[in-house]
């Protein structure tokens, strides 16, 4: 096993397939736009303090109290000029800590307040994201969530269809899970199956396996936002695990599974990183990704995701290649795309740090 730092991880390149782009605000510039566009509900205009209090919001280990901080988030993304802003800081941002490929969330529904219509929200969106990524390695397309507590989801669905030549890859619903199953929004999932587009279903987060039955079995999702309640269908002593027939499905369908083990810490999936089911699920060859759900809440980036894996599990650059490689494989971006970013920048660079780890070794 090749021996994964922190500073070897922060070069290596990441793929994300879970991101919230209002979850990932630098708290600066939400104070910033709040004074330019006129939000007036900050609980702090000090930016150290205000996000303390994000991240002290966030670890209520309850998925709806988590969801309350996005109030602040969303209230200052009304305007184009914005949103766009906050799309380029995101893209940035990311291109910075080396992931390589990204598709980033958002439900345009929420940034209507001021009269946006939901084609200008996404232009808003994609202009942010194509300045942010110019010349850097970063691939980053967007996915269209609907509110699974509102009532839009084909229109959200529709939205995400129109867009896909675009910079659109997928759709999504998003929000509270628990008394808002994925069959309520059956006829949006239908419409995207219908187009041959994709569709990823936050599941099995605050939820467990019935949820994760609709979206998989009834409402065709391709990838499981979260999904991490599976570990419900699997029993038994470590190295003796027995599966049940949901849990098989989803490992011999290989169905991506997006977990986010900090943002689960938060919400009270588990106490711990250590003890999160993914070092389980990963063993199990679950088709396992790592993400970041919600930057700014969680205090979190692909980096400090991947350091505290290694940490908690003892795991080298050849688990966060084997991870990296789920999620392209996973990534709703064309198939020559998805080859050219694994095969152009995934594999090389992971075989030169190796290398370059087994180097310092030797020299010592």
């Amino acid at each position: 096993m090749t021996t994964a730092t922190p500073e070897i991880l922060l070069r290596a390149p990441k793929a994300l397939l879970h991101d919230h782009l209002d979850g990932g605000l630098r708290p600066a510039t939400v104070i910033e736009l709040a004074s330019e566009y006129g939000y007036k509900n900050l609980p702090t205009t000090d930016v150290a303090d205000l996000s303390k209090w994000f991240h002290r919001g966030a670890k209520r280990n309850d998925l709806v109290l988590y969801l309350e901080t996005f109030a602040h988030t969303v209230g200052v993304m009304q305007d184009k000029d914005a949103i766009e802003r906050v799309a380029y800081e995101c893209a940035h941002d990311l291109a910075a800590e080396g992931v390589v490929y990204a598709e980033v969330r958002m439900a345009p529904e929420l940034c209507t307040e001021k009269g946006l219509t939901l084609d200008e929200v996404m232009q808003a969106i994609l202009d942010g994201f194509a300045r942010g990524s110019a010349g850097t390695d970063l691939t980053i397309y967007a996915i269209c969530s609907a509110m699974r507590t509102a009532r839009r989801s084909l229109e959200i669905a529709d939205l995400a269809v129109r867009w896909r030549d675009r910079g659109v890859v997928g759709f999504d619903i998003a929000g509270a899970e628990a008394g808002h199953p994925p069959t309520r929004h059956l006829e949006a999932f239908n419409h995207v199956q219908r187009e041959n587009f994709h569709s990823t279903i936050h599941a099995g987060e605050a939820f467990g396996l019935p949820s994760i039955w609709e979206a998989v079995q009834l409402c065709g999702a391709e990838r499981l936002g979260h999904g991490v309640r599976i570990v419900d269908d699997i029993s038994g002593p470590v190295g003796s695990e027995q599966l049940g027939r949901l849990a098989a499905y989803v490992r011999d369908r290989r169905i991506p599974l997006e977990l986010c083990p900090t943002s689960n810490v938060n919400t009270g999936v588990c106490g711990s990183i250590a003890e999160h089911p993914i070092g389980m699920l990963r063993r199990l060859r679950f088709r396992v990704t790592v993400n970041t759900d919600n930057r700014l809440m969680s205090d979190t980036s692909m980096t400090k995701e991947f350091v505290q894996l290694a940490e908690a599990f003892d795991w080298g650059l050849e688990d966060f290649e084997w991870l990296t490689l789920n999620a392209m494989k996973s990534a709703f971006a064309p198939f020559p795309e998805r080859l050219r970013i694994i095969n152009g920048l995934v594999k090389p660079r992971y075989a030169l740090l190796k290398a370059e780890v087994a180097m310092g070794s030797n020299d010592r």
